[in-house]
């Protein structure tokens, strides 16, 4: 676009976050809107729905994220109950500094929320990250990520098979634009900054040596709730996981979420094989460190399955369904469910050497935010002319 000022009267960017996958993708965000030309003005709202102060604070430091300029501190509750306390809360920011637009990532509660108050005070919203779908209702991410982009006036997809999917919802075409993943951002930013498994181990009081054998290792996350809140789903899947330690070690950083469930259930002895070392909740370094070093992983988690794609390592995703295909078609990942007998297969394929190599996707290169900055600073300048005849 052409050099020019910010208008005077154009208020700021919010830009909201509320839980740990947002601070990955708004890092680089904010670090493009201050390098563009002219620097995008922002206001960075944390919501508080993800509440662990120490984390927190960790995840701020390792992606060199300011320290939000208001904190919504909404913290724990059902999804009812904290969705609607952001919008309580969140309502009185968007009157006191009057925003051009409200800029939401991703699928969380803080999301939904926030667009939500938006479209109800006539605000433009934009969503990082749209248009991706599982087609699964039963997930909450899922209602959330379809409400957000209906109520979204502009919308960034990650991949270009979002732009079918939301346009059989109805949204017209000149509503998107296709920048790639700023989640990839993150990770080429901070690839060199990584600490190295060793270290991480080291610091949890855990010889590295399991490091070393002839397999490597594998890492595992489990945090979903239709994966670790039923002991007749848990049980055979920590099952499996100990099956599997016998053929490669694993590192199991454990979800609080996953640690208190396995403990209810009665299930630790599960876990209690050597070849399996659990670690407390990581910081972002320490977790890129272990997926960058890792023969294959083991997760539910959406993120992961975008990191070990730009990794090209191997993942086995625990879950029936993604919102993220590109990982699958194109990159290194592999569903299989809470299967075990798909578990153990999907294992003995990488360790034989027949695991996905896969391919980094179109605009996965480190240059999203860049794209976001430059479209999203062109369309409010041009809406606000217009607005202004």
């Amino acid at each position: 676009m052409v050099n020019q000022a910010w208008p005077n009267n154009l208020g700021p960017v919010i830009c909201v976050v509320g839980a740990r996958p947002n601070f990955m993708k708004m890092a680089p965000i904010l670090r493009a809107f201050t390098g563009h030309h002219p620097a995008l003005p922002t206001l960075l709202v944390h919501t508080g729905q993800h509440y662990d102060k120490d984390m927190n604070d960790r995840l701020f430091a390792d992606l060199r994220l300011p320290r939000p300029d208001i904190n919504l501190e909404v913290g724990s509750g059902t999804h009812a109950v904290q969705t609607a306390e952001v919008m309580r809360r969140f309502e009185p920011v968007l009157d006191a500094h009057r925003p051009s637009c409200v800029l939401v990532v991703g699928d969380v509660n803080s999301t939904l929320a926030c667009a939500l108050v938006c479209a109800k005070k006539e605000v433009p919203v934009v969503h990082v990250e749209a248009g991706l779908r599982s087609y699964d209702r039963l997930m909450p991410e899922e209602i959330n990520r379809v409400l957000t982009d209906q109520i979204a006036d502009r919308l960034y997809t990650t991949e270009r098979s979002a732009h079918a999917n939301l346009a059989r919802e109805g949204i017209a075409n000149e509503r998107m634009c296709f920048v790639g993943n700023v989640m990839i951002d993150s990770l080429l930013a901070n690839r060199e900054l990584a600490h190295p498994p060793a270290v991480t181990l080291r610091a949890a009081g855990v010889d590295p040596g399991i490091l070393n054998g002839p397999q490597g290792y594998g890492l595992v996350t489990l945090h979903r709730p239709s994966n670790v809140d039923h002991a007749e789903t848990l049980a055979p899947l920590l099952g499996v996981l100990r099956e599997v330690a016998e053929k490669v070690p694993l590192v199991f950083a454990l979800h609080p979420r996953t640690r208190a469930n396995v403990e209810r259930f009665g299930l630790g002895e599960l876990l209690g094989s050597r070849r399996i070392v659990l670690l407390p909740p990581q910081g972002y370094l320490e977790i890129l460190g272990l997926l960058a070093g890792a023969r294959l992983v083991l997760s539910d988690s959406g993120g992961l399955q975008e990191e070990t794609t730009a990794l090209g390592v191997p993942c086995l995703t625990i879950r029936e369904n993604t919102e993220r295909p590109i990982t699958v078609e194109q990159g290194t990942n592999t569903l299989v469910g809470c299967d075990p007998g798909a578990i153990r297969r999907g294992v003995d394929d990488i360790l034989s050497g027949l695991g996905k190599t896969g391919r980094v996707p179109e605009f996965w290169d480190g240059r999203a935010a860049e794209r976001i900055a430059s479209d999203l600073a062109s369309w409010l300048i041009a809406r606000h002319a217009q607005r202004g005849r």
